[in-house]
């Protein structure tokens, strides 16, 4: 089954740019997997050295949440989309008009 994956920004490096990479898949760790299979680069990313996705790593089918449902082992449907959603430690906030860093 064909499913689109979206590429969030900082991950296009690894992509050749691309922002939407179709791939062939019936669950959600299928996809992932011909993902990185297809750009090795990103697996460093994506999973850990035990092969289990990333902590900080979110992935949605649709607009729900994979952990929420299956984990990897969700069912895809043909034409449905994944977007990948990595997290982003600390932060910022507008202040007085200005934005200010937090640690």
């Amino acid at each position: 089954m064909a499913v689109q994956i979206l590429i969030p920004t900082p991950l296009r490096a690894y992509t050749k740019g691309e922002k939407v990479v179709s791939v062939e898949a019936g669950t959600v760790g299928e996809a992932l997997r011909a993902l990185t299979e297809r750009y090795p680069e990103l697996r460093r990313h994506l999973f850990n050295e035990d092969g289990r996705l990333r902590s900080f790593v979110n992935v949605y089918l649709g607009d729900e949440d994979v952990r929420y449902l299956q984990g990897e082992e969700t069912p895809i449907a043909d034409g449905q989309t994944l977007s990948i959603v990595p997290s982003i430690a600390g932060g910022s906030g507008w202040r007085s008009g200005r934005w200010i860093t937090r640690p």
